[in-house]
């Protein structure tokens, strides 16, 4: 190789390597867009409302929720595996994502392998409410009032598949409680009808019920996590009278498989600082949810440990897509 091809070729690196830097520090360079697969108003589009506003404020560029309900969260997630992997495509990740790898036979997508993880968010109790003129004040006199009217009682869910969905089951399956499943197209419109007496109980994300309980619309029985939850003083968890029973909801963000890995770390980090900061803190604990913050790699065992968890409680409760 001659002297002048060497330079070139050096001249050449040195402007890819300049380049790349530059888009590194330029990204986001335009809107990002969010997909939260749940319609408005529940747990998921809460929490990413939330964390997309510190990121706009952060990064410099609107992160804008597209809010793509449907197929038990199976639309939102195809939009983003289809999508290019440039960082500018998200997805908020759920507990539905690792219980629909089991629930679902035939997806179009292996979320573990097609979604790369981001960052981890939140993680918080779900909570058994009932419409406000039940009868059953607590989860001992629910059992035996199911137990009296088998079939009788509507459970809603945010979806088939959904941790929701899956609480209900676990109860069911760990109760012997016979309950009509009821899926609706998110949590906001289950909620909707648990006010308006059409639907009985339902097994909610804490942070899209908490301020409904509070203002007396629906009436919380007990939460679903191992320990009581503080903004909840006096509501006992369902496994002080169900033994055995615990879950929880965990929310993150992933990005589809191939996304370059300084985006992802970029993003991760904005988001461990937005877990950092008191008022930031302050606010997600209002809703129930404690960070989970960590690598993506640490998230992404999250979402496989998740995933192997409730494998087999959809196996044994016999849930089935509706």
């Amino acid at each position: 190789m001659s002297r002048f091809s060497r330079l070139a070729v050096f001249a050449l690196s040195a402007c890819l390597a300049a380049g790349s830097a530059l888009a590194q520090q330029a990204y986001p360079a335009h809107p990002v867009k969010w997909v939260v697969p749940y319609p408005p108003g529940g747990t998921t589009d809460l929490i990413a409302r939330i964390v997309a506003q510190w990121l706009s404020d952060k990064l410099g560029q609107p992160f804008l929720i597209e809010n793509k309900a449907g197929g038990g969260n199976n639309i939102g997630v195809e939009l983003v595996v289809k999508s290019p992997a440039d960082g500018y495509t998200m997805l908020l990740v759920n507990p539905a994502n690792g219980i629909n790898t089991t629930l679902y036979k035939n997806l179009p997508f292996n979320f573990l392998t097609d979604i790369a993880p981001v960052a981890g968010i939140v993680r918080a109790p779900n909570v058994m409410v009932v419409t406000p003129s039940f009868p059953a004040k607590n989860v001992a006199e629910f059992i035996a009032y199911c137990k009296a009217n088998p079939n009788k009682i509507n459970m809603a869910s945010s979806g088939s598949g959904t941790s929701v969905h899956l609480s209900g089951e676990l109860f069911k399956s760990l109760t012997g409680c016979q309950m009509l499943h009821v899926p609706y197209k998110g949590a906001g419109p289950a909620l909707a009808d648990i006010m308006a007496g059409t639907a009985d109980v339902i097994f909610d994300n804490l942070p899209s019920s908490a301020g409904f309980i509070k203002g007396g619309r629906i009436r919380a029985l007990a939460v679903t996590s191992e320990a009581r939850e503080a903004t909840l003083p006096g509501v006992p968890t369902v496994g002080e009278t169900v033994k055995g029973y615990e879950a929880t909801a965990w929310f993150g963000i992933g990005m589809p498989k191939g996304t370059p890995k300084d985006v992802i770390d970029k993003v991760n980090a904005e988001v461990n600082r937005a877990l950092s900061d008191p008022k930031m803190l302050e606010r997600l604990a209002e809703l129930g949810g404690k960070p989970i913050k960590g690598t993506p790699d640490d998230f992404g065992k999250v979402i496989a440990a998740e995933t192997a968890k409730w494998a087999p409680i959809v196996t044994s409760s016999g849930a089935k897509v509706e």
